[in-house]
C-alpha cells in the first residue's frame, strides 16, 4: 500500500458548463439555462501538523516510507529510471577535485547507519554511504545520498568513495577500519563503538559477540593510530526504541551496563561532526536523566577538559 501524501489530495472539480456563445450560435440552449448559476464552493485545505511541529520520529517515518514524497516536498529531482540506464555511469573525470564537504557513512544498511543518514539529511549535509543494496537505498533516500557499492580494499574504489569527504562516521562495529585505508584528506573520524558491551558480556553472549568484539577492538586501534582527529563514542547496548524521550548518562563505566536508543546514538554521532578535537575525544554514554540542550557547547566543554588532561 503506498504511503499517504503529505497533503490531502483534492478531487478535481468538474468544469463549469459552457455558455451559449461558446457552444456556437446554432446550439440549442441548455436545460435550465435561465436559472441562476451557483458559484462553485471554495475548498479549504488544512494541514494537520506543521513541518516545524512534526517530531523527529515523524520525519524519520516520512523518509523511510516515502522517498518520492519527500523529494517532491523539497523540490529534489526524481530517481533515475528503473532500467538503470544512467545509474552505473562512471565518473568521466576521476581526478577532478571536489570540495571537501561530504560525510561518508561506512554502513548505510544497518539500522543505526540509516538513522545517521536521516539525521544528516535533516542537517542538510552532503552524504556518501557505503551500501550493499544500492537500489533499495536509493529508493529509500532518493537523491539525498550518494550510494556506493564496492570493496574498500580496492584502491580505486577507496579513492572514489573518499573523494570530497571531510569526515567519516562509522555507526556499527563492521570492521570498516580493519583493513588499511588511505584516509588522506579526512579531517575527522566519528566512531560509534559497543566495545564496552562486548567486553562485559559473558557465557553464550560472549561467544556470540566474540567476532564483533574483535572488529570493535581493531576499529578503535586503527582509528587511534591514524593520526586523524577522532571522536570515539562508546555506547551502552543499542536499542530499537524511540529517541528523544530520555536524557543521557555519561558516567564512566555506564557503557558496559547501560542501554541507549539507536536514534539517540545516531544523533550524538551527527552532533559530534563539527566539534573536532585536537587529537582524540573518547566518552561513554547511555540513556539516563541528564538533559543536553546544546550539543555544541557540551562537546566544546568535553574537548577542552580532555585537552587539559592530555
Amino acid at each position: 500500500m503506498p504511503p499517504p501524501p503529505l497533503l490531502p489530495r483534492l478531487s478535481p472539480a468538474p468544469p463549469p458548463p459552457l455558455r451559449a456563445t461558446e457552444r456556437g450560435a446554432g446550439a440549442p440552449p441548455s436545460r435550465g439555462a435561465g436559472r441562476r448559476r451557483r458559484r462553485p464552493a471554495l475548498v479549504a485545505v488544512a494541514r494537520a501538523k506543521g513541518k516545524d511541529e512534526a517530531s523527529f520520529t515523524d520525519r524519520i517515518l516520512d523518509y523511510i516510507e516515502g522517498g518520492p514524497k519527500l523529494r517532491r516536498w523539497y523540490g529534489a529531482p526524481d530517481l533515475l529510471p528503473k532500467d538503470g540506464s544512467a545509474e552505473d555511469e562512471e565518473d568521466e573525470s576521476p581526478d577532478i577535485e571536489e570540495p571537501r564537504d561530504a560525510v561518508l557513512v561506512s554502513d548505510g544498511n544497518s539500522e543505526t547507519g540509516q538513522l545517521v543518514i536521516l539525521a544528516l539529511i535533516l542537517k542538510r549535509a552532503r552524504i556518501k554511504a557505503l551500501v550493499k543494496d544500492k537500489r533499495s537505498t536509493e529508493e529509500a533516500f532518493g537523491t539525498y545520498v550518494e550510494c556506493m557499492v564496492g570493496d574498500m580494499e580496492d584502491k580505486s574504489f577507496t579513492k572514489k568513495a573518499l573523494r570530497g569527504v571531510r569526515a567519516v562516521i562509522s555507526p556499527a562495529d563492521d570492521g570498516f577500519f580493519s583493513e588499511p585505508i588511505d584516509l588522506k584528506g579526512v579531517e575527522h573520524i566519528v566512531l560509534l563503538s559497543q566495545l564496552s558491551v562486548y567486553r562485559n558480556s559473558g557465557g553464550l553472549q560472549a561467544i556470540m559477540n566474540s567476532k564483533l568484539k574483535k572488529l570493535a577492538e581493531k576499529d578503535e586501534e586503527v582509528v587511534l593510530a591514524s593520526g586523524i582527529p577522532c571522536t570515539i563514542i562508546r555506547t551502552g547496548s543499542l536499542q530499537s526504541t524511540p529517541g528523544g524521550e530520555r536524557g543521557f548518562d555519561f558516567t564512566e563505566g555506564i557503557a558496559a551496563k547501560g542501554r541507549i536508543s539507536k536514534e539517540d546514538a545516531a544523533t550524538i554521532c551527527v552532533e559530534a561532526l563539527d566539534d573536532i578535537p585536537r587529537k582524540t575525544l573518547i566518552f561513554e554514554v547511555a540513556n539516563g536523566d541528564e538533559k543536553v540542550a546544546d550539543w555544541k557547547a557540551w562537546f566544546a566543554e568535553q574537548i577542552k577538559g580532555d585537552e587539559e588532561i592530555q
